[in-house]
């Protein structure tokens, strides 16, 4: 990042210098290679400064607190030197720290700070954590932050699903003893190529492919995800997969969100902002009491896959929430339990309950996002999800 931005005119050690300039601060390091920083340089500095620096008593070293003070319009300046400075990938990190350094929260408030920010998925899940304090111009300007943040993630990611989900249904849903009607001629015609006969020139058909039996949907999918504050990102994602596998007519999607009462969004689904706009992050977990809503929406068990996004810190019934997994598991509904559905890796989560259900059969496992469209194609084709997570170096859980 700061190689990119030297002067050509800088030899090499003066490079060096200004380097260990940027990343030391100022105080004693200006010493260092105070002389080599150009005007946008400096105005670099401040800019890391204001967020990184440090206060010079030791005892308070540790708060390692910058110095954006409390105006509003300074914060929104500083916001928007670091977009000028660093590329994106480096402004959400340090937009993040400065909620979290300097505490922040406030700039989410208000719609100049919003328009100034670089919108990413943890921004998101911010916006939606602060959707109940905010004033409703504010509110405005956050559904359109957010908007941008999940019409780009729709773009990345419905192709891919769409690809996977549709093709494991068709390989799912093949006819080997079709009627005539039913027969897909150009699948038969390159399954019995082997068997052309050039003399009549045409083909002798040894197996006939035909389309699946059709009905409303061949497979319903069920995604049950913990609200919870610190599945935040999870529920950003949970939400724009279920938008997307709702505008596929061969499957039936249901999204559920629960804290310590159960939401239904599926009537949402055709607005991922609305759905997401939908959840109330934070507060307690009673999965119990989620699973036994999700049990009221199963009507074909042999052909449901549920999804549990879950850290499964059960806040309710943890001894009947357990019975209610093996009993859907019996009826012959595909259970996954995903820990997290984000770029982050596994949250903390209840190692005892992973234990347990995975004694039932039921892979728990955090999954990233650009892995998910391959998981949905693997639960629609039966395959074994253990298996499956195996070949993607995934973890799952123990019995």
């Amino acid at each position: 990042m700061l190689e990119s931005q030297v002067s050509p005119q800088l030899s090499t050690t003066e490079q060096r210098l200004r380097r260990w300039r940027l990343i030391l601060g100022g105080g004693a390091a200006d010493g260092i290679g105070g002389a080599c920083l150009s005007d946008r340089d400096l105005a670099m500095d401040a800019a890391l400064g204001a967020l990184y620096s440090n206060d010079e008593s030791p005892e308070m070293s540790q708060e390692r607190r910058g110095g954006l003070g409390s105006s509003s319009p300074k914060v929104a300046r500083w916001l928007g030197d670091i977009r000028k400075f660093f590329p994106t990938s480096v402004v959400r990190i340090m937009q993040q720290d400065a909620l979290e350094r300097l505490n922040l929260q406030r700039m989410l408030l208000e719609p100049e700070m919003l328009e100034a920010i670089e919108p990413d998925v943890h921004l998101v899940s911010n916006l939606l954590s602060l959707s109940g304090v905010m004033p409703s111009k504010t509110k405005e300007t956050a559904r359109l932050v957010v908007r941008r943040v999940v019409e780009d993630l729709q773009r990345k990611l419905e192709n891919p699903t769409r690809q996977a989900v549709l093709g494991s249904l068709n390989r799912a849903t093949k006819n080997r003893r079709p009627r005539h009607n039913e027969i897909d001629w150009h699948r038969t015609i390159r399954a019995n190529l082997k068997s052309y006969q050039p003399e009549y020139r045409t083909i002798i058909p040894e197996t006939l492919i035909g389309y699946g039996r059709k009905r409303s949907s061949l497979r319903d999918i069920i995604l049950c995800v913990d609200q919870s504050g610190s599945m935040a990102t999870s529920v950003v994602y949970a939400g724009i997969f279920s938008a997307v596998l709702a505008t596929l007519p061969a499957v039936k999607t249901s999204m559920v969100v629960f804290d310590t009462a159960v939401v239904d969004l599926t009537e949402l689904l055709q607005d991922p902002v609305e759905v997401l706009f939908g959840t109330q992050l934070g507060g307690g977990t009673d999965i119990n009491q989620a699973l036994a809503y999700c049990q009221g929406l199963i009507r074909q068990p042999q052909e449901t896959i549920l999804i549990l996004i879950s850290d499964l810190y059960e806040g309710g019934n943890n001894q009947e929430m357990l019975k209610r997994v093996a009993a859907l598991v019996a009826s012959g509904v595909q259970v996954i339990v995903l820990l997290a559905l984000n770029d982050d890796g596994a949250p903390s989560y209840d190692c005892r309950n992973t234990a347990a259900i995975a004694s039932f059969g039921v892979p728990s496992f955090a999954c990233t996002p650009d892995l998910f469209p391959d998981l949905m194609a693997a639960a629609i084709n039966r395959q074994d999800i253990t298996q499956w997570a195996a070949t993607q170096d995934i973890s799952t859980a123990r019995a």
